[in-house]
């Protein structure tokens, strides 16, 4: 009977103690966001007056980063990409590099590492050719950031100090206090807890100097983890509870729920557990809440720590597992998942049987001394051998996860060494193709619909304008990826070299001579390389208005007066063949607008729809027709839009280049 009136007043207690934390949860939020949702409220409406120009780009770009903060990561994106797309219309580089420097916050924020270090690298390439420092400053900052996440702290510090030093340069002390934080926390990931502080007091100084109050309570907090790591709890409660009050005043949701979950760890640390119990709580809803999956995951493995010296091994376990939930969805890690789960389901089976013999001895204390003595040493003889196999089996599963770990570094280690290898290949393979500000100014009235396959691939699209003639060309290299994007080098610099060293401008002659230069250059080679590429080249002569095509197994699309018209292609491509012939020069007759459409058959080929089978060019040809009446940019939206609705949930099989020109 007492026990079980324990067990009631026990759920009563939780009960109100979650009815009260909940209430005080809704009230925080409610006071929390007033600020930013009045922020917010400000730039929606200022975007709905905007113009279509840099206003609205920033007006965009300042809207994802007050959704950021309140942990709205899609809309965030949403944001971002529009601002992004509105930048590359209008040819505005700073809000393009802010637009892929927000989408890379979202990204880290959302444990996307190469996706955050890719943005992060379109932004530092337009901060460099721009000789924006302040820009490359922010950008060095970030991809440190992105190394440090990954404990690369080499390549963290590397950067941090190379933005540390654009800084100094400049004199602008907020990225100069932004960049002595960060350096202070690879410190203090390396156990330099002397030089963590080090760095800390330094930036806290520089930004209360400044009055910044974001960066203030980022470095609050990071001083106030220090001293909890140094067991210096009353210190370290002191500056976490001042960097929770800032964030809270700022309604920054991540700096609140990491301050209370250093709140709470401290208790927990000084085994206050109903006060742990509260902040590790009250953190978890708020990262539950914004989906901060590398968040929820600590705050589920502290919980788990808690209850477990509290002596409740099942919800120890509900969290520890909760907590492994969100690992495998960060990291994918399903066989370690595995083989964790049934560890602690052991462990939890070991507990539970502990506790029914703790409860059938305690109701054996009323029985005669004899059998309580006899029901003892049986308990003690079952203890022992059942000690045995556990021992036995942790042993083993330790070593297990060992040998799986270890492997598992090795597979990480050379995927991206990779990744990082093929990402920094597609910096290089974007330097072939036409900067979409340049293809604008020869050709005002165009859209280029640009989708690899992979981060590197074998279509691209060319274009050089020499003595008043505009030459344009979509083009498939043999395979896609790695290798189609190595033979897309060499075809694009024999298109470059045909009308540049050559000074060739009829365009089967071009083809006829790429031909040549591309056989010449994979004879060198002591194998028989059979790789080449098929195109579609056009060339524009704004003087006298002729217009000329040539194609490699590629034809020609032109509307006039509403009907399509087609030009085949020499069936040959550019490259070996049985039996090669010059490649035919088409001469089109101009009218007034006119709308050239250039492709490759990746679009054509792509599997999908009901039943997932090819889209083909016939299906091409009518969306092309329906849609020719709408504005060229409405076209590429369209178009994509087409594409991604019968891709569905099927991988994309080929790279796509789709180019429409309106004369």
């Amino acid at each position: 009977m007492q026990s079980a009136y324990k067990y009631l007043h026990s759920n009563i207690v939780v009960h109100l103690f979650f009815k009260c934390f909940f209430v005080c949860c809704f009230l925080f939020h409610s006071y929390s966001s007033f600020s930013q949702r009045k922020n917010i409220d400000s730039l929606s409406i200022l975007i709905k007056k905007d113009k279509e120009d840099t206003n609205k780009v920033n007006h965009l770009n300042k809207l994802s980063r007050e959704y950021i903060n309140i942990g709205r990561y899609d809309t965030a994106s949403h944001c971002s990409n529009n601002a992004l797309q509105l930048a590359q219309k209008l040819i505005f580089k700073n809000g393009i590099a802010n637009s892929y420097n927000i989408l890379g916050n979202i990204n880290r924020e959302q444990g996307n590492y190469p996706q955050a270090l890719d943005n992060y690298l379109k932004a530092l390439k337009i901060d460099e050719d721009q000789k924006d420092k302040n820009g490359m400053a922010k950008r060095y900052g970030n991809i440190g950031i992105v190394y440090k996440e990954q404990s690369d702290y080499v390549k963290s510090l590397e950067y941090y100090f190379k933005a540390l030093k654009i800084a100094e340069e400049l004199g602008n002390k907020q990225i100069q206090a932004t960049n002595l934080g960060n350096i202070g926390t690879v410190f203090e990931e390396q156990a330099d807890f002397s030089k963590a502080l080090y760095y800390y007091f330094k930036a806290l100084k520089m930004v209360e100097e400044l009055g910044n109050k974001q960066i203030q309570a980022t470095n609050l907090g990071n001083i106030g983890d220090v001293y909890k790591k140094q067991a210096n709890y009353r210190q370290a409660l002191d500056y976490c509870f001042k960097a929770l009050h800032m964030d809270e005043e700022l309604g920054n949701k991540n700096g609140i729920a990491r301050h209370l979950a250093n709140i709470g760890d401290i208790y927990s640390s000084t085994k206050k557990y109903a006060e742990a119990e509260k902040y590790l709580l009250q953190a978890l809803a708020i990262d539950t809440t914004i989906g901060a999956l590398t968040g929820t995951m600590y705050r589920q493995l502290a919980l788990s720590n808690l209850y477990e010296q509290m002596g409740n091994p099942t919800n120890a376990l509900q969290h520890f597992k909760k907590a492994m939930t969100a690992k495998d969805t960060l990291f994918n890690l399903n066989k370690n998942k595995e083989i964790t789960n049934k560890a602690m389901n052991y462990e939890f089976e070991k507990m539970k049987a502990e506790q029914e013999k703790k409860d059938a001895k305690a109701e054996a204390e009323n029985k005669k001394k004899n059998i309580i003595l006899f029901f003892v040493l049986i308990s003690l003889v079952l203890i022992l051998v059942f000690s045995g196999f556990v021992f036995r089996s942790l042993r083993i599963t330790r070593k297990q996860n060992r040998i799986i770990e270890m492997q598992k570094q090795k597979v990480e280690e050379h995927q991206k060494e990779i990744i990082d290898s093929i990402t920094y290949a597609k910096r290089l393979q974007d330097a072939i193709l036409p900067p979409l500000h340049f293809v604008k100014k020869y050709l005002p009235d165009n859209f280029i619909l640009y989708k690899p396959k992979d981060i590197v691939a074998g279509d691209f699209y060319w274009m050089e304008v020499i003595d008043n003639t505009i030459f344009v060309a979509a083009a498939d290299c043999t395979g896609h990826g790695v290798s189609g994007a190595i033979i897309s080098v060499v075809c694009s610099n024999a298109l470059n070299r045909t009308v540049n060293e050559f000074g060739l401008r009829d365009t089967g002659k071009i083809l006829d001579k790429v031909t040549e230069l591309v056989i010449e250059t994979f004879e060198k080679s002591d194998k028989n390389v059979m790789d080449g590429m098929d195109i579609s080249l056009l060339s524009i002569n704004k003087s006298n208005g002729q217009i000329h095509w040539s194609g490699a197994n590629n034809a020609l699309w032109y509307i006039q007066n509403g009907i399509i018209n087609e030009i085949t292609p020499n069936k040959q491509p550019i490259g070996k063949h049985d039996n090669p012939k010059p490649f035919t020069t088409h001469n089109i007759a101009c009218q007034p607008n006119t709308i050239f459409y250039l492709y490759t058959d990746g679009y054509a080929d792509q599997f999908g729809g009901p039943k997932g089978k090819k889209f083909k060019y016939k299906q091409l040809e009518e969306k092309i027709l329906s849609i020719c009446n709408n504005p060229l940019a409405e076209q590429e939206k369209l178009l994509d839009k087409i594409f991604i609705e019968w891709k569905g949930d099927l991988d994309q099989v080929d790279d796509v280049c789709v180019i429409g020109i309106k004369i």
